[in-house]
């Protein structure tokens, strides 16, 4: 699968570099927000995005969109520079590494889980955003579609 890389308004790929990974299947405003507060860490900001099939041997299903649509969504926001498919959590060190990441963001429902790569950059938990999840989404749009 190629990397998408949207042509950089006013970053510098080789100021400070922040890395993030995550599903983002329907992409919500708690997407936004994260990828928002992420991106002011830094000059640069990277997105791995979860493989379908990681999505599916993490979270018990595929996504919604394909791996390509999630790749051109991201890909597609103000805020992301370069975006790539995360093919194993596993290989998370590794990413940081090839990507030359400064700093990894990740959610705070996270928190801890990835302090593994402190020596490798900075690790920081944003805040989610409250009351929205693609999960939530998923149960309210279900909910209503059985009431209908």
């Amino acid at each position: 699968m190629a990397v998408l890389q949207p042509a950089p308004v006013a970053s510098n790929p080789n100021g400070r570099r922040i890395i993030t990974f995550g599903t983002f299947d329907l992409f919500h405003m708690g997407h936004v927000n994260i990828l928002r507060r992420a991106k002011a860490l830094g000059d640069w900001l990277i997105v791995g995005v979860s493989s379908d099939e990681l999505n599916d041997r993490k979270k018990g299903h595929k996504p919604y969109f394909s791996i390509e649509e999630r790749l051109a969504i991201i890909g597609d926001s103000r805020a992301v520079d370069e975006v790539f498919v995360e093919d194993a959590l596993e290989l998370k060190g590794d990413y940081i590494q090839q990507y030359r990441a400064d700093v990894l963001v990740m959610g705070d429902d996270w928190a801890g889980r990835f302090d593994q790569f402190a020596p490798l950059c900075e690790v920081v938990y944003l805040p989610r955003t409250p009351e929205i999840s693609s999960t939530q989404i998923v149960t309210v749009v279900r909910a209503g579609s059985s009431a209908a």
